[in-house]
């Protein structure tokens, strides 16, 4: 395909001040060596048209880190008013050419791809449609979240991290034919796990009263069960600013995913059951909700994010060192449409 190993038979990228952050031709060639070595752990020889994806994608991503590490410190340092946007889609499209265009760096990075002898309209084509979004409901969150960033406003997009989308289309003999949409099934470049910032969500159970040890007396709640949530962040470019900010997904995890001493008794499948009803929570958009247990999977969805968001916000307050009651002088909460309206009720 035009490129050949480098002398010590590496491919991977020279030692250079600029490999993460320069944008002339010859720094992006060597950062996409860099990346397809290192990242991907693939020779040339071996690189399939995903492998060459994900290179690009992770070359433009460390483009953008600076801009974003850079955001989120200005606004930490200066405990920004933040708009959090809560939304159950978000239909952001493909990142790729947006990030190269928002950058200023598409053409640069297209002259770069086609002199290592690469087709680059066929790489943009190998990313997977995030899905996160069925329609104009998905996409209007997403403008939102690209015009506060282009208009360097400091915002947080927080949502579901779906395993799987709405549906992928396909016909057979002239009638819609609906499959798993596995958006996720080879990563996504584009996303970085924070699991340190980890929030834990309870659904059903019963209260309880008690007397402390000075005679006060308290309620407390006592799930039946909980769900661990797990954020990924997502860095959101301003249309040729400085400006980055974040959609941040939850994922469902079990707290204990694996049981490990009814495995020793033989129950397998027992082993692992809470991992598959903590996960089932962020499988799917929009969930068939025809019968009972979709209508209450739909509830618990909405609840789960919108406990971990609401969390999160009081984490950052915690962090930036704000008190409580000034709650509503860090934040603007919007909702978009009525699946997050239970954050009313919080």
């Amino acid at each position: 395909m035009g490129m050949s190993p480098s002398p010590d038979g590496t491919n991977a990228a020279l030692s250079c001040p600029a490999y993460r952050t320069g944008v002339d031709i010859e720094t992006l060639k060597r950062a996409f060596l860099d990346n397809l070595f290192f990242v991907q752990g693939k020779p040339v020889a071996l690189a399939t048209q995903h492998d060459y994806y994900m290179a690009l994608a992770c070359m433009v991503r460390d483009r953008m880190l600076h801009r974003w590490n850079g955001t989120a410190e200005s606004y930490t340092r200066d405990r920004a008013r933040t708009v959090c946007y809560l939304s159950a889609e978000f239909l952001m499209g493909p990142h790729l050419g947006n990030n190269l265009i928002n950058m200023g760096i598409y053409d640069q990075v297209k002259q770069a791809i086609a002199e290592l002898g690469l087709d680059f309209e066929e790489l943009l084509a190998q990313e997977e449609e995030p899905g996160l979004g069925n329609g104009g409901l998905g996409r209007l969150a997403a403008c939102y979240l690209d015009s506060m960033a282009s208009l360097e406003i400091p915002s947080l997009g927080y949502g579901i991290r779906y395993e799987f989308g709405i549906f992928e289309q396909g016909l057979r003999d002239g009638w819609q034919v609906e499959r798993t949409d596995k958006w996720l099934r080879y990563g996504n470049p584009w996303e970085l796990a924070r699991p340190e910032w980890s929030k834990e969500v309870k659904f059903g159970g019963r209260t309880e009263s008690y007397i402390d040890d000075q005679g006060h007396y308290h309620v407390r709640w006592v799930a039946d069960h909980k769900v661990m949530g797990v954020p990924y962040d997502t860095p959101i470019l301003g249309y040729q600013v400085n400006t980055a900010n974040t959609l941040r997904l939850w994922k469902a995890e079990a707290l204990e995913s694996f049981d490990f001493a009814v495995f020793n008794q033989g129950n397998y499948y027992g082993a692992v059951e809470e991992k598959i009803l903590s996960e089932n929570l962020t499988k799917v958009l929009y969930p068939n909700d025809e019968t009972s247990a979709g209508k209450q999977l739909r509830l618990e969805q909405q609840f789960f994010f919108v406990s971990c968001s609401l969390q999160d916000m009081f984490r950052i307050l915690k962090g930036q060192q704000i008190p409580i009651e000034k709650f509503h002088e860090k934040f603007a909460i919007q909702l978009n449409d009525t699946h997050p309206a239970i954050a009313l009720l919080s």
